[in-house]
Parts: structure tokens; sequence; C-alpha cells
């Protein structure tokens, strides 16, 4: 059973703004949960081919993940291939809405053998982490 979230915000600021501070894994720390590292292999925002390789815990497990830009648009869109804690793709979304700026972010994938007995469960998990990332996200960006 697949996993497939899309949890959204709406940012009081301009998309370009929340594009600078989220597609720059400088940033990671201070708005993704559960992540205690994150190590851009190049400086700077995310474009297409860029790697990263974080620290994780999820569902108390800890652990290393990398993931790579499959897909960039500039202030609107990064597409990222995580292999970690299960295959997933990830999609940041940025949409103009007048002066603010609605984010989601997308993740889909398949838990496998080890979660896929969980995927209800894993389906949830992942959606409240996101909506907590998001919140911490608008969080800063509006503070």
């Amino acid at each position: 059973m697949p996993v497939d979230v899309r949890p959204e915000v709406v940012v009081r600021r301009p998309r370009s703004d929340v594009a600078a501070f989220m597609f720059d894994p400088a940033n990671d720390l201070r708005w993704t949960g559960g992540i205690t590292s994150s190590r851009p292999a190049q400086p700077g925002p995310l474009v297409h081919g860029a790697t990263v390789e974080r620290t994780a815990k999820f569902l108390g497990r800890t652990f290393d993940y990398g993931y790579v830009v499959t897909r960039h648009e500039p202030d609107r869109l990064v597409e990222l291939k995580v292999d970690r804690p299960f295959p997933m793709l990830v999609r940041y979304e940025l949409s103009d809405m007048a002066d603010d700026t609605l984010v989601a972010i997308q993740a889909t994938g398949e838990p496998g053998r080890f979660f896929g007995w969980a995927a209800p469960l894993m389906e949830r998990q992942v959606r409240k982490n996101i909506s907590a990332d998001l919140q911490r996200l608008k969080a800063c960006l509006e503070a």
C-alpha cells in the first residue's frame, strides 16, 4: 500500500522569500523536524542534481539518508528523491496567493517489506511530520 500525502500551509510572505529560505539546506535544521544534521554536497540553494545527506530520527530509529534533486523550477518547485526510511519522492511546491504563498509538501512512496505492513500508520506519521514541518516553516518566515 503506497503512502501519498500533501499537507499545505499559507505563509504570509512572497513566494521568492519562502523559496530562498525553504530551498536552502542551510535552513533545514530550523524547520525540518526529526533531523539532527543536514550536509549538502555544495553550499547554496537546491538545484537540479544537488545532493544532501541527513541524519534523522523516525519512529524511534536514528539513521542516515540522502536525497537528490530530480526537478527544480526556481522559486516554485523542488522535487527530491529520498532513499530512507523508505523510497519516496518529495515535492516542495510554492504558489502565489495574493501577497502570500501557498506551500505544499507532497510525499509519495512505497514502504516496502519492512514498513509495508504498517503503511496506514506510516501515512499518518508522514502527514503529521510534514504538517509540523510546515508550521515550523511558517513560524520561521512570519516571525
